[in-house]
């Protein structure tokens, strides 16, 4: 298995990631656009892993976000973990354990210090394991 940065001609394949059923065709093809600019604009970094074959079976994505100073924080970015996708066949083999390792490996890079995700319930465990924790004080609105 090998893991690769990602570059705007995976846009597409970053997308199936995502939004992987035919009902989410129309969302796919406005997102890849959108993770194609925004990989050019290095506000996106992503990995995918493939096969010696060329397969890609995996893949993680960071959200650089430009956030400002905050109180206790004078970083001004902020990042968020996406797109943490496994191919059926290679699911409890690590490879998600491993673009979220390479994720958190570029945040440092960038002197990024808090990140975010959501998760599935079924994911938690690995998140926790890498140290993300719940928080109390997350709130959100739809406009």
């Amino acid at each position: 298995m090998r893991w690769r940065a990602a570059g705007p001609q995976d846009a597409g394949a970053i997308a199936f990631h995502r939004y992987r059923e035919d009902a989410d065709e129309a969302e796919r093809d406005v997102y890849a656009s959108w993770v194609r600019a925004a990989l050019e604009r290095e506000v996106y970094v992503g990995f995918l892993a493939s096969t010696q074959g060329g397969e890609v079976v995996a893949g993680a994505g960071l959200l650089v976000l430009e956030w400002g100073p905050s109180r206790g924080d004078p970083q001004p970015y902020r990042a968020r973990v996406v797109n943490i996708w496994t191919h059926p066949d290679w699911r409890r083999q690590g490879l998600a354990r491993e673009g979220v390792l390479a994720c958190l490996d570029a945040a440092r890079q960038r002197g990024v210090t808090r990140l975010s995700l959501g998760t599935t319930a079924a994911a938690q465990g690995l998140y926790a394991s890498l140290g993300f924790r719940g928080s109390a004080t997350e709130m959100t609105l739809v406009l």
